[in-house]
């Protein structure tokens, strides 16, 4: 059976003794999204990360953010990245691959995904900087670690080069985005196939 718009949808609730989180996605959305994590940078950037991958998101989290943020933005991740996992489905059709550098003011980041069912990540960014406001910086990295496992994908993200932070973290997230919804859509020459010659990207 083709994979179908209306099939590829998915809902994940992820409850620990950290974080209470709860996901839904929808591959073939417009970019609509609601978003609330209590991680006010962290929510812009999964704002980022909805509206240009085209993908709909409404996430709710809660967590231990007495402690830090580090729980809630990477269990977000998880929850994400399982869905999206869950969504896909056997991923028959898909166009699986795609690449992309992405411009913004001074900053050029480059990211490149296959939707392989093998997770990995490669990591090629530097901040400057601790934080942007009261966020870690070290945890977008945390962040893309997660989707990318739970997700099974295969993601590489490369600042080229950038001064300000925040826009080295706005351009990896855009970048991500515009990857996924390329490497999502339906490829319509092979929309019956699985694009492996192994048959399976389980």
């Amino acid at each position: 059976m083709a994979t179908t718009e209306s099939s590829r949808t998915a809902k994940i609730a992820r409850k620990t003794n950290e974080t209470d989180i709860e996901v839904s996605v929808d591959i073939d959305g417009t970019g609509a999204g609601s978003i609330s994590t209590g991680v006010g940078f962290f929510d812009h950037m999964l704002d980022q990360l909805c509206r240009h991958s085209l993908i709909n998101l409404d996430v709710r989290a809660q967590g231990d953010l007495h402690i830090d943020d580090h729980h809630t933005v990477e269990d977000t991740g998880i929850a994400i990245g399982q869905a999206l996992n869950k969504a896909l489905g056997d991923r028959k059709g898909i166009t699986r691959y795609a690449s992309l550098d992405l411009a913004m003011d001074e900053t050029l980041t480059r990211a490149a995904v296959d939707i392989s069912g093998r997770p990995f990540l490669v990591w090629d960014v530097e901040f400057s900087a601790p934080k942007i406001g009261t966020f870690d910086t070290e945890l977008v990295r945390e962040f893309f670690q997660a989707l990318a496992q739970h997700g099974g994908i295969t993601l590489h993200v490369a600042n080229l080069y950038g001064a300000n932070n925040h826009h080295i973290a706005e351009t990896c997230f855009k970048a991500v985005a515009r990857v996924l919804r390329s490497a999502c859509e339906v490829d319509p020459r092979q929309q019956d196939r699985i694009p492996s010659t192994k048959g399976s990207l389980a």
